[in-house]
């Protein structure tokens, strides 16, 4: 089997189910981002070798990304529905209880730090930045057609996941962060 199939040539794809859409309809943007984000769990999880907990956390957030990718490609209502695990309230507990063993290993937080500190600290910094506008694009999903609103949640605390994941990578390397300093103004 060829990897290039031409089918897209036309600027449509494919969703599950068969449906043809616009490669640039707010579903495929939003699980466009959600690969971006996967992709960037990767080079995290590349920098922060050695750690073998964060290791498989973030391997846990790789296959679990699949999961939401699957979600968001699959309308509701459709017979494939079926072959796929909708994400859920337990997802999102399941996350919450990620973040809260995380955060006792970070400083406690007394407001805006710079992204970055160690490589893999900063490439955690960088996958939230996409975490948020993956969840922003499944916002504008919702605005448009239905989808799973759980996803837009599930989303919303991998962003939070990954910013106390990176503050805990810099606390554990000994590295303090740098604050956000208000500019004075004139």
């Amino acid at each position: 089997m060829k990897l290039y199939t031409r089918t897209g040539d036309q600027g449509q794809t494919g969703l599950y189910g068969a449906d043809r859409v616009s490669k640039a309809h707010p579903r495929v943007e939003a699980y466009g981002t959600v690969d971006e984000l996967n992709s960037a769990l990767g080079l995290a999880r590349a920098h922060a070798s050695g750690d073998a907990t964060l290791d498989a956390d973030l391997e846990y957030l790789q296959n679990a990304l699949f999961d939401v990718g699957a979600d968001l490609a699959t309308r509701p209502g459709t017979s494939y529905e079926k072959n796929l695990v909708r994400m859920d309230a337990e997802d999102v507990a399941y996350l919450e209880a990620m973040i809260d063993r995380y955060q006792e290993a970070a400083p406690p937080f007394t407001g805006f730090v710079h992204p970055g500190g160690t490589p893999a600290a900063a490439a955690l910094q960088l996958a939230r930045a996409v975490a948020r506008r993956a969840e922003r694009d499944v916002i504008r999903l919702l605005d448009t057609e239905e989808a799973n609103a759980q996803v837009q949640v599930y989303l919303n605390r991998v962003s939070d996941l990954l910013f106390i994941m990176a503050r805990a990578v810099n606390a554990r390397s000994g590295l303090s962060e740098e604050a956000w300093t208000v500019k004075k103004r004139r």
